[in-house]
């Protein structure tokens, strides 16, 4: 009788904690988001080239960028693999080289290209601090519940320049300017990351120039920037 009693007992309690099991179970899948989103916060290092300068203009040293924002994702089929990115950021880009941003007597900014065998400096270069508005087509190999995947996302993105400067130091002592009026407010271009989970390349390609109105030789100055680097997504 008791052997009985302890079979039924362990019966009893062997199909309640399979019950258990399958409960759990069925609440794991009902937890899978179908509706997912991959928003991301974003982190990118590049170094910064100029593109399209007159001759004579060169670049030295590192010229880097620093970019970080936050992007919306939304999701345009059933499986959830292609969409649309709208994000916001904030940038600091700055650019080394031989173009000189100075101010004549009567205060007047001026352009020149500094020549070292003429006049010996260890710094010149300018800034600038955007906010930033990232808008992307992705397309990704993730699901609801794989967050290693590959990804392609292109786009533009559209700067605004909440603030501009320039640095000189060398013979000519030291040439500080700042909110300079040449420089474009608004600057977009087209953009590309591609890489496998955090690792991606960046790129950036300036569809138009950074200067408005600045000129050399008579000639204005349509440098635009290229950017190349690591961006990081962190959910």
């Amino acid at each position: 009788m008791k052997n009985i009693f302890l079979f039924l007992f362990l019966f009893v309690t062997l199909h309640t904690v399979l019950a258990q099991v399958e409960e759990v179970k069925d609440s794991i899948v009902k937890e899978v988001d179908t509706k997912y989103r991959e928003d991301q916060f974003y982190f990118a290092i590049t170094y910064n080239l100029l593109g399209n300068k007159p001759d004579g203009i060169s670049q030295s040293g590192f010229s880097s960028g620093f970019h970080l924002g936050f992007i919306r994702d939304f999701p345009v089929n059933k499986r959830r693999n292609v969409a649309l990115g709208v994000g916001l950021g904030l940038s600091s880009n700055s650019f080394n080289h031989n173009f000189l941003i100075a101010k004549d007597a009567m205060g007047e900014l001026e352009y020149s290209i500094l020549d070292k065998n003429d006049i010996s400096y260890t710094k010149n270069k300018f800034t600038t601090y955007m906010v930033e508005i990232p808008l992307q087509l992705r397309w990704r190999t993730s699901t609801a519940d794989e967050h290693k995947f590959w990804r392609i996302y292109t786009g533009v993105n559209i700067g605004y320049v909440l603030y501009n400067s320039s640095k000189f130091r060398g013979d000519l002592g030291t040439i500080k300017n700042s909110k300079i009026d040449s420089f474009n407010d608004f600057q977009y271009g087209l953009t590309m990351s591609a890489g496998y989970n955090t690792w991606n390349i960046y790129v950036y390609y300036g569809l138009n120039p950074i200067f408005s109105g600045a000129s050399l030789n008579n000639e204005s100055v349509d440098m635009n920037a290229l950017k190349i680097g690591l961006i990081f997504y962190i959910l």
